[in-house]
């Protein structure tokens, strides 16, 4: 059961911390390595689609990494290229990942998702230098490439077919013209553990969501990322080796680095991946959570909410399971009360950003007030302020911000890449502003209001409204729009798109699902609006802006 909360050790803990930057530093050297030195044989990754296993220890994997990173090398992969990986949960992520920073090359994870358009936009906003893709994915690259009209590495994991897979064959897939085969040119390399490169050099990279205009790339260094999710993995997901920790998070999504990479490997604790292509299903997390010895899990709060009203009481027991997390949206306290009534334990909520590690959480040692955001994580200042870039007094709505003077805490990335602008503008005097607003009790838990801007929040996904005008009013019945998030009891909120039709078309069902098809096919296939209205005007200011916040409001009945 739930072990009391210390409140003392928590303070102690919070005032004492100090974090020491080294001046170089190598996560695979000074942390991956270090756990195979200490623990060769323990199992750094547990990977399963159901049927069949793959389990890797720290020295298995350290092995495979450093001869892929000879590999990337000799195709000629340097310190500071930038490499698209757009792979799925299989055991080849972290692989190239490992061998991608051993060269000390900057990793742009990405999803599967993304439609050729999304990867032509990335190869514009960036010089990226080569693609590591599946053959299923190859396809919507080489499209990319031919619109955007220039050239990239192109190299493709073609990983064994299980014997179980393509009608029972096993073998290898068949190779792709113009494509480097990773695994083949793996085996015949020589390995390189990689060197340290200096702490606040250029890392990895991530795109935002694009709630404002196009997606930000957020720049992250060795320091802010790689090293700084050891907060995430000690005090947030409370691990420690032996730990085997399982968390839902798509590979290209910033979630994965927190707790699919960095968080768990930093304490030595086992990554667990089950890989299963389509939607969510919580009966079959339930079955995976039963049936394998998970013992820590992180998943966002769609996934709690669906388990909870989908799953009947008597069968939400675990017996391995002792630590559960969510993040990626704000889990509701009804949720959070029914899950420890049913199961004996919380959900620990978290919070941070893509630009973040994990900030503020909800920990072991301190009490839980379900629906908070916790308390700020040892090593950050959190704060909320006002206009001016004053704390403000409890229970009084503001901007979450982190004091980045006279010290830049590490956890925190370095900059928007080639958006000086925009990267000036999350500062207001000494502090970071997050975006997002709260309001802070008299305890000093932090409790969740709502987006500064008009970022969609579902399903642990963020999704830029702009992004979604942008995409419907390419279509001809689309004369303007307005997209808003709305409520929705499972998701939490999903997409709505307030739609003005042009005079040839008339609002229709028939019409509704050709405008959602037509976003599926025009960008991820997740941020479709799953609602659509049909009005003769939009709200605007006097200046002919939308008045986004109107049309959420009256979706929130407020």
């Amino acid at each position: 059961m739930e072990q009391m909360p210390n409140m003392k050790d928590y303070w102690k803990e919070y005032r004492e911390f100090s974090f020491a930057v080294p001046e170089k530093f190598s996560f695979p050297l000074d942390v991956f390595d270090r756990w195979s030195a200490r623990l060769s044989n323990s199992l750094a990754l547990f990977w399963t689609d159901g049927e069949h296993e793959e389990k890797f220890t720290f020295d298995e994997l350290k092995v495979l990494s450093s001869k892929g990173a000879g590999a990337f090398e000799k195709m000629g992969i340097q310190k500071g290229d930038k490499v698209l990986v757009m792979l799925p949960s299989i055991p080849e992520w972290w692989e190239v990942m490992l061998a991608l920073m051993r060269l000390n090359a900057i990793p742009i994870p990405a999803t599967t998702l993304l439609t050729s358009k999304d990867i032509e936009y990335r190869l514009s906003a960036t010089d990226i230098k080569a693609i590591v893709a599946t053959d299923e994915d190859a396809p919507k690259i080489e499209d990319a490439l031919k619109a955007y009209g220039n050239t990239a590495l192109l190299i493709i994991i073609n990983p064994p077919i299980h014997p179980l897979a393509k009608g029972g064959e096993g073998g290898f897939y068949g190779e792709r013209q113009g494509w480097h085969d990773y695994i083949k040119e793996r085996e015949g390399a020589d390995s390189f553990e990689g060197e340290r490169a200096f702490s606040d050099e250029p890392a990895l990279i991530y795109f935002t969501s694009g709630t404002t205009g196009p997606p930000k790339l957020v720049l992250h260094t060795h320091a802010s990322y790689p090293l700084a999710h050891m907060l995430t993995g000690k005090y947030w997901l409370d691990l420690r080796p032996g730990d085997i920790h399982w968390n839902l998070s798509d590979t290209g999504w910033a979630k994965a680095a927190w707790s699919s990479f960095f968080g768990p490997w930093h304490m030595g604790a086992t990554v667990f991946s089950f890989y299963k292509k389509g939607k969510f299903h919580p009966s079959l997390t339930m079955e995976v959570l039963q049936k394998y010895p998970i013992t820590t899990f992180c998943g966002p709060p769609t996934a709690y909410r669906m388990m909870v009203k989908e799953i009947p009481a008597e069968r939400l027991n675990f017996k391995t399971v002792r630590h559960f997390v969510a993040a990626g949206e704000p889990l509701n306290r009804e949720i959070i009360e029914i899950w420890k009534e049913r199961t004996g334990r919380y959900i620990y909520d978290g919070y941070g950003q893509t630009e973040t590690v994990n900030v503020l959480a909800n920990f072991r040692c301190i009490s839980v007030k379900p629906g908070s955001m916790g308390m700020p994580v040892p090593g950050f200042v959190v704060d909320i302020i006002d206009e001016n870039g004053n704390p403000a007094p409890p229970d009084t709505e503001g901007d979450i911000a982190i004091k980045v003077k006279p010290e830049r805490p590490v956890g925190l990335f370095r900059e928007y890449l080639g958006n000086l602008e925009a990267t000036e503008k999350t500062v207001r005097g000494q502090w970071y502003i997050t975006g997002d607003r709260a309001y802070k009790d008299e305890d000093g838990y932090f409790w969740f209001v709502g987006r500064a801007d008009d970022v969609i929040l579902t399903s642990g996904y963020r999704i830029g409204p702009f992004e979604i005008e942008s995409v419907l009013i390419k279509h001809p019945a689309v004369k303007e729009s307005a997209v808003v998030a709305s409520p929705d009891e499972i998701r939490g909120e999903v997409v709505k798109a307030f739609i003005v039709l042009t005079q040839d078309y008339v609002s229709s069902d028939a019409l509704i699902k050709e405008l959602q098809e037509f976003v599926k096919k025009n960008t991820a296939p997740y941020k479709y609006p799953r609602k659509i209205e049909f009005v003769d005007d939009l709200p605007k200011t006097i200046s002919g802006k939308i008045k986004r916040k109107e049309l959420k409001l009256g979706e929130f009945g407020k």
